[in-house]
């Protein structure tokens, strides 16, 4: 009986991560193009952009893919339609995630109107669907705090197309703009001294944090595996680098940050602190 007892949690073990891997959109082996401005680019630059962390967090379900960046720093949605053939339709792959938005708004003058911007990603669409690439679209972040400035309001109605579209063509939504309001909502109530951005615009490590989970609950990820996909992420000791070039895990952050609020600061600014004292002291013992 033991034995048979330990045969049934063996395989438990081997068959529960499978079931798991099952239920999600993508599958163990296909490949997704990311296509989309500097968030993107920069998202995949680093281990601690979004596009690596959703490659990790399907790989803490079992699911490998190849990942194919295609964002370009500045890219609205006209260039990115110009691009479309060269940097993914002609890699091929099996999925790729639409990020576009934020330069049609944010460039004003020399950005693109509303009714341009629906043609070009209709067109984006359409294309990756004679070619059988599969899409998630991706909501555009926010520009800038707050929310109700002019930026934010006139970004809406092209999100609000974003979503009727993903409606109508039945495709996977992420929608991180809302996302993203509400972990700033949710940051103001606990009072933590913390934000998502560098600049109002692109991400530090929590908004590309927000945008991965947003990502891969768009690809079927529930509640249990994107726990998962945070552990994994935790376990990394260089998934944060402070300005210092310090790198540290989510877990020292965490740590770190729990000091600095205490003190009524940021971590980077505690980090930034702690650091100059180090020097001068090194200095002061050097003379």
């Amino acid at each position: 009986m033991r034995f048979l007892s330990l045969l049934a949690t063996a395989l438990a073990l081997v068959v529960s991560p499978l079931l798991s891997a099952a239920g999600l959109l993508v599958k163990n082996g296909e490949s997704i193009a990311f296509l989309g401005d500097s968030i993107t680019a920069q998202g995949a630059a680093s281990p601690g952009g979004y596009v690596n962390l959703v490659a990790s967090g399907l790989a803490a379900q079992g699911v490998t893919i190849t990942v194919i960046p295609a964002g370009i720093s500045g890219h609205k949605s006209n260039q990115m339609l110009e691009r479309l053939d060269r940097d993914v339709l002609d890699k091929k792959p099996t999925w790729m995630t639409l990020s576009c938005g934020v330069n049609d708004v944010w460039h004003g003058a020399k950005g693109v109107p509303l009714e341009e911007y629906k043609a070009n990603i209709t067109a984006i669409l359409d294309r990756c669907q004679a070619a059988g690439v599969k899409v998630v679209i991706l909501t555009a972040t926010q520009i800038k705090l707050p929310v109700t400035n002019p930026e934010n309001v006139k970004l809406a109605d092209y999100n609000a197309f974003l979503r009727e579209i993903a409606a109508a063509r039945q495709l996977p939504l992420a929608d991180l703009n809302a996302a993203m309001a509400a972990e700033q909502a949710a940051l103001e109530n606990a009072r933590l001294k913390r934000v998502l951005t560098v600049d109002g615009v692109h991400m530090n490590l929590y908004g590309n944090l927000m945008m991965a989970k947003g990502v891969l609950a768009a690809f079927g990820l529930d509640q249990t595996q994107l726990a998962a996909a945070s552990a994994s992420w935790a376990q990394q000791p260089d998934l944060y680098q402070t300005n210092a070039k310090i790198k540290l895990s989510l877990g020292e952050l965490a740590a770190l940050e729990a000091v600095a609020a205490k003190q009524n600061k940021s971590a980077d600014a505690l980090i930034a602190e702690l650091t100059t004292a180090a020097v001068k002291t090194a200095v002061s013992a050097a003379k």
